[in-house]
């Protein structure tokens, strides 16, 4: 076992660590027992650490964490709580090694939790059940697992793409992506054995079809997406479709009035999808420009590569979760292409670009790779990047959401540094800056934030403790200002780089979206916003007429956080109810007057803890988590949970 001043050494040289995890543990919380669920789960780590009573301080001047120890009062009750959980919330006993030690005179709590047998696992927590239950240790963070880490811990289960489908048949199969399936596979190789078969067999063969216990043949899950029919899909999966988005300006817009420039659905087999969806991008694909001297019309048209395009289109499509009811979007803003697809990456964001995949889908992704319409080494990735640095374009960026069961690929049309660039730039030139903190200032000033994995994939060689540092030396430079913490810390533009956002040669760029360093608040940490939404976190006035809308007298928020843009009151009816709580409510009574709450108006986790006089940390785990759960209420911004302006509405996004 190791000691603790091992661990502090090894935090204050990488932070934390697949196997490490630091915390202040004042008392033994949800947070603890995720962690000790998460190193027994997860497979081959061999467990980890977890170090009560370590602070982080800050950074240090060569950009490394700095973390120190914070004196333990009660480190008997600690151990005996941590004891006591580990034996009781969990399906299974937990037994983790608890030992208090001493650091810098300060007594701290070091817990070794061994991983689990492969018989026990899935550790989960009992109430909860699986899958959300349970957590896998990802990276630094522990990650509440899906139906899609099942197979997992099982190592006998199938995929999802090779279950029957019920209710279909072959008279569901779209004989056209069937043809076009031979076409493609005929060109990459001549003789493949399976081109000789009809197509019932050559269905068998691609595992699109079995035959049940009557004898008759029914469609797997691959045999109905790749190849199925626009009705048989329809029918089966209606939310299984391709939704090609164009919005106004570089930002999501919640107006449901006018939020869409046009929308196209597509629906259909999904070989044959990949064609359609390229085509609707680049028939849509806005074109850059140049004013040379002496012109009067622009020039030199931004072209991302068709490559670059195909690849990212399938690889929404064969990673995606077809467990999850929502369609893949590929939204197109004003300077930057999205595609969303459900389900987040099963490799570490870390390790998006290095070589090897880990499949959801092996035999849809079978079927694409075998026909070249995917990259077949794993290397889809590495490859976008490559073509979008050769056409001279921003390297695409990937954000992987596991707690939003989404994956984002994002295509920037712009020059990786145009003439424009370089002027703007420029105004920076006396900072100094390398190369990658230099398209950081334009990934900003574009998207409104950057994170340490985004600025790792403005070039695939920096290595994580260099991308610390640089961004901390901008940081000093007060060129970003740091939100969040440890893995969940993101930057945004500082004051001296958001005087230059919109200001040169007559404000030739104008702010992607309002830049707001007022919020905080957010507990669990904030992030870059996957839709590039604004992070304006100021908000408005309370009550446009003054009044207080806390039900004890005092104002809502001492910094002025808007409850409601409308400026409407809170109902009497509310009012009273509020007044009428006591210390000990009644959890029913308490989730229905949450309900009504944020039906009057979507409200933050902050609003509503401070109208009930109630801990944020009580109001999430007790009553929203379950809300949200239950289908009761919904985020305002789903896209990512952990937004600054995140709220809680009864009215589900569309």
């Amino acid at each position: 076992m190791r000691t603790a001043q091992e661990l502090f050494e090894e935090l204050n040289s990488y932070d934390e660590s697949v196997r490490i995890e630091a915390k202040k543990a004042s008392e033994v919380g949800r947070s603890i027992m995720e962690t000790i669920c998460a190193f027994s789960n997860e497979p081959d780590l061999g467990g980890g650490y977890v170090l009560l009573g370590a602070v982080r301080k800050g950074f240090d001047e060569n950009g490394l964490p700095h973390y120190e120890p914070e004196n333990i009062a009660n480190p008997d009750k600690i151990q005996t709580d941590i004891a006591n959980q580990c034996a009781s919330v969990f399906n299974v006993r937990i037994r983790p090694q608890i030992e208090t030690d001493v650091v810098d005179g300060k007594t701290v709590v070091v817990v070794k939790v061994d991983e689990a047998p492969a018989s026990q696992k899935p550790i989960y927590f009992e109430k909860r059940g699986l899958p959300h239950g349970a957590y896998r240790r990802i990276g630094p963070s522990d990650q509440k697992c899906s139906e899609d880490d099942m197979p997992v811990f099982y190592s006998s289960a199938e995929s999802f793409d090779c279950t029957l489908v019920k209710g279909s048949s072959l008279d569901d199969i779209d004989e056209n992506a069937v043809s076009y399936y031979r076409k493609l596979r005929e060109k990459v190789n001549p003789h493949a054995e399976e081109l000789t078969y009809d197509d019932t067999n050559l269905l068998l063969a691609l595992r699109a079809c079995e035959k049940d216990r009557t004898g008759a043949y029914v469609l797997t899950y691959t045999g109905l997406i790749v190849f199925g029919k626009s009705m048989a899909l329809r029918r089966l999966m209606p939310a299984l479709r391709v939704d090609y988005i164009r919005v106004q300006g570089n930002r999501w817009v919640e107006n449901p009035d006018k939020r869409f420039e046009s929308t196209i659905d597509m629906r259909g087999a999904f070989i044959l999808l990949v064609n359609r969806a390229l085509n609707a991008i680049t028939d849509d694909l806005p074109k850059g420009f140049e004013l040379k001297d002496g012109n009067l019309q622009a020039s030199t048209p931004v072209d991302i590569p068709n490559d670059t395009l195909r690849e990212a289109i399938v690889n929404a499509f064969i990673h995606r979760s077809f467990r999850v009811n929502q369609p893949i979007q590929i939204i197109r803003y004003s300077n930057r292409l999205e595609i969303i697809n459900p389900g987040y990456s099963l490799k570490s964001p870390e390790r998006l670009g290095e070589p090897g995949s880990e499949l959801r889908n092996q035999y849809i992704s079978s079927i694409f790779h075998e026909t070249n319409l995917a990259e077949t080494k794993g290397s889809g990735i590495k490859t976008m990047r490559e073509q979008m640095k050769k056409a001279k374009l921003m390297p695409p960026t990937f954000e992987s959401s596991r707690e939003n069961n989404q994956f984002t690929t994002r295509l920037l049309f712009h020059h990786l540094l145009g003439k424009d660039d370089i002027e703007w730039l420029s105004l920076f030139a006396q900072y100094e800056l390398n190369n990658e903190q230099r398209l950081s200032l334009i990934f900003v000033r574009e998207l409104g934030a950057i994170d340490s994995i985004t600025y790792r994939q403005l070039n695939s060689d920096i290595t994580s403790r260099k991308a610390t540092f640089d961004l901390h030396r901008m940081c000093e430079m007060g060129l970003l200002e740091l939100k969040g913490q440890s893995r969940n810390a993101y930057y945004i533009a500082g004051p001296n780089l958001e005087s230059h956002i919109g200001k040169n040669d007559g404000e030739m760029y104008r702010a992607n979206g309002e830049i707001s360093r007022a919020n905080e608040e957010n507990g669990r940490g904030d992030g870059l916003n996957s839709r590039g939404d604004g992070l304006n976190s100021r908000g408005g006035d309370l009550n446009s007429r003054g009044d207080s809308l806390n039900s004890r007298g005092g104002g809502l928020n001492s910094r002025g956080d808007s409850l409601n843009s409308r400026g409407d009151h809170l109902p009497l009816e509310l009012k009273e109810r509020i007044k009428q709580l006591g210390k000990r409510a009644n959890p029913k009574e308490m989730e229905r007057l949450i309900i009504d709450l944020c039906n009057w108006n979507p409200l933050s986790l902050k609003e509503i803890a401070k109208l009930i006089n109630r801990k944020t940390s009580s109001v999430r785990y007790l009553y929203l988590n379950k809300l949200i759960a239950q289908g009761k209420l919904f985020y305002t911004i789903p896209e990512m949970l952990n937004h600054p302006d995140q709220k809680y509405t009864t009215k589900k996004k569309q």
